[in-house]
């Protein structure tokens, strides 16, 4: 009976997160607003830690809260507020996220929205065979726009990391497979000659894909977003002021 009670509440949550991946505004139901209570509460800095910013779209809204556990001694974790979307959102919004106070390390992804397809007539979420759909950013835009954003990161001081975009497996809504290979070669040619430090989140999703990420979606499971969480926290404790 509790493992049954479990696995609903497990169900709620990873519908939140889903649906929330499609849309830049904020959540509505009581369900989703628990989960964004969750990874948007407000974090009040502990004096002598350093500072550091996650951004990036609802799967690091998946990780958010446990980075901030696993660096909770170590690091006064923020995240961007709402849904990073694709990169010509990061560049409207890029500098309210930064805020007026100093950011030690920042650690950033764009991807997911920029390949996912959309409907050309309204900018909804579309089947990538219709004559009438187009990614959301393409290609050499994605890579343009990273190119100015790596520019205003890099103008805080901050160290950087860059997150490259976990996978899109087949079936994924609006996405096609494997779409993400060509979108993280060209945004780590952009983190190569910025010399950027480079998260490769990518492959260390890969190697337990099948265990993790839900079937057809590229969201993960509870415990796929805490196996994400470690590699991201320990990327950037490597890049923590002292270490």
């Amino acid at each position: 009976m509790r493992a049954n009670l479990w696995s609903c509440v497990a169900a709620v949550a990873i519908t939140a997160l889903v649906t929330a991946a499609e849309s830049d505004k904020p959540a509505k139901t009581a369900g989703k607003k628990r989960k964004a209570d969750e990874a948007f509460a407000k974090v009040e800095d502990r004096p002598g830690l350093p500072r550091v910013l996650l951004i990036g779209d609802s799967i690091s809204i998946g990780y958010t809260v446990a980075v901030q556990q696993l660096l909770k001694d170590k690091a006064n974790v923020h995240r961007n507020a709402g849904n990073a979307g694709p990169t010509t959102n990061g560049l409207k919004n890029l500098r309210s996220w930064l805020g007026d106070s100093p950011w030690d390390v920042i650690h950033f992804n764009w991807g997911l929205h920029d390949l996912k397809y959309i409907s050309a007539e309204n900018d909804a979420l579309a089947d990538p065979k219709l004559p009438t759909s187009r990614q959301q950013v393409p290609l050499q835009e994605y890579e343009k726009n990273l190119r100015e954003l790596v520019k205003q990161l890099q103008a805080t001081g901050a160290k950087l990391i860059w997150c490259s975009t976990t996978p899109v497996p087949a079936g994924s809504q609006g996405r096609v497979a494997a779409d993400e290979v060509r979108y993280n070669e060209a945004a780590a040619r952009v983190m190569r000659e910025a010399r950027v430090e480079i998260n490769d989140l990518c492959s260390h999703a890969r190697a337990k894909l099948p265990d993790i990420q839900l079937p057809a979606n590229v969201h993960f499971s509870p415990e796929g977003s805490r196996y994400l969480a470690e590699k991201v926290a320990a990327e950037i404790e490597k890049q923590l002021p002292g270490r």
